[in-house]
């Protein structure tokens, strides 16, 4: 039997709330340079002390496969409970989602960077410094008024935050994915987009529009200091996932501020509740959505952002003004809390990396382990070991005694 199907067969309604908050890269690795300690383990975190005090399990988490880095994508679907491997999602169409776009049949959507190219054309920052919104926003209405159509398909361009830009494309015959164009790395040049199968004809035609809006649009930013150039990801168009309500039983709701994790959340049916912009706010949001959803998602970008910059105090500090808002959610702790990150983003990489990521799981039934902090050490003490990030959900609803018993 399918083992969601079984997981299916034995869930029961209750009343209880849950919420999954996700502090993006949160694990990282402890080097000498840092004191042998890791970003989570530098902070002060009275109140993530205190919650573990009052009993709580941990463990470590494998987001896709051991030795496998995962992109947001397949990191957030894991710990939605959907296979990562199985479902599979272009960052475009969770980037266009995320900002309100409306994807039609046989829309292709890419996830862009703005970037800085040296005089060789040559990558020599992959973000342009992070240029702020404004900056894109400027940049975008630039190139949307200068291409408006590539070819017979409809170009659209969508302003994200800092760096970040969507562009989708419209028209008959395309298809996708493609290959990114971003060589991941700097000293490289921007890659060409190649469909994934070569004999496909409407991949080549969508590799031959991108090419075309590549010549249409660099020399647009040929002037500007930092935003020279850019660089795309995730050529996709959207796919057919299983609704999260129908697979858990649950109603759920998304608190984020960036549009990826709003795409992400709405990709399997959470309702996006927008106005929060600090982890304060979506604290207090939560407080306000409290009766009106039974499953909530939070998600703090600022740990994965300052862990890609290489940043050991900025990631350190963000853990600690998280830890400062967590007594707002507390003032209406839910029956099952999971607090953990969607993939490791240590320092020393400066980039998303395979590490396990920790994982604190407390609930009345969870157990205690006895553990005087959540940390990546504690965490490789706890009673949950390490286990694939798509369970996570399913151990959520045990704890919320979500489950008949199985057999006789």
């Amino acid at each position: 039997m399918n083992l969601d199907n079984l997981y299916s067969q034995l869930t029961v309604k209750t009343q209880a709330k849950l919420a999954l908050v996700v502090l993006d890269g949160l694990g990282d690795i402890a080097l000498p340079e840092n004191g042998n300690m890791t970003p989570l383990e530098a902070a002060r975190t009275p109140n993530l002390d205190a919650l573990t005090a009052q009993g709580c399990a941990q463990g470590r988490m494998i987001p896709v496969a051991p030795g496998i880095t995962p992109g947001s994508g397949p990191g957030h679907f894991a710990l939605f409970g959907y296979d990562p491997i199985e479902y599979q999602v272009g960052r475009g169409v969770i980037e266009a989602l995320g900002l309100g776009l409306e994807l039609k049949q046989g829309d292709i959507a890419v996830r862009c960077n703005f970037c800085t190219l040296d005089e060789n054309g040559l990558v020599a920052d992959r973000r342009a410094g992070r240029i702020p919104t404004e900056e894109c926003e400027r940049l975008c209405a630039l190139l949307k008024q200068k291409i408006k159509k590539i070819g017979s398909a409809e170009v659209i361009i969508r302003p994200g935050k800092e760096h970040r830009f969507v562009v989708i494309f419209r028209g008959a015959g395309l298809d996708a994915p493609l290959t990114d164009t971003d060589p991941g790395r700097v000293g490289e040049p921007i890659l060409e987009a190649k469909p994934l199968d070569p004999k496909n004809a409407k991949q080549k035609k969508t590799a031959k529009l991108v090419a075309d809006f590549y010549k249409a649009a660099l020399p647009l930013l040929q002037g500007e200091k930092r935003a020279n150039g850019f660089l795309m990801r995730g050529i996709d168009k959207k796919p057919n996932i299983p609704a999260f309500e129908t697979r858990y039983g649950l109603k759920p709701a998304c608190l984020a501020v960036y549009p990826m994790y709003k795409g992400l959340a709405q990709l399997v049916g959470m309702v996006k509740i927008e106005g929060p912009e600090t982890i304060r706010e979506q604290f207090e949001r939560y407080l306000a959505e409290y009766d009106n959803y039974d499953f909530f998602f939070i998600h703090y970008k600022y740990t994965d952002k300052y862990g890609e910059d290489g940043n050991f105090e900025a990631k350190k500090k963000a853990i600690e003004e998280f830890d400062a808002a967590l007594p707002i959610l507390l003032r209406k702790k839910p029956d099952v809390l999971a607090i953990t990150g969607d993939h490791s983003t240590p320092c020393p990489i400066k980039g998303h990396s395979w590490h396990p990521q920790p994982v604190l799981l407390h609930s009345r039934y969870s157990g205690n382990d006895k553990l005087e902090r959540f940390t990546e050490t504690g965490a490789n003490l706890g009673s949950l070991g390490v286990f694939e990030a798509k369970y996570l959900l399913r151990l959520m609803q045990a704890n919320a005694l979500m489950f008949d018993k199985f057999g006789a």
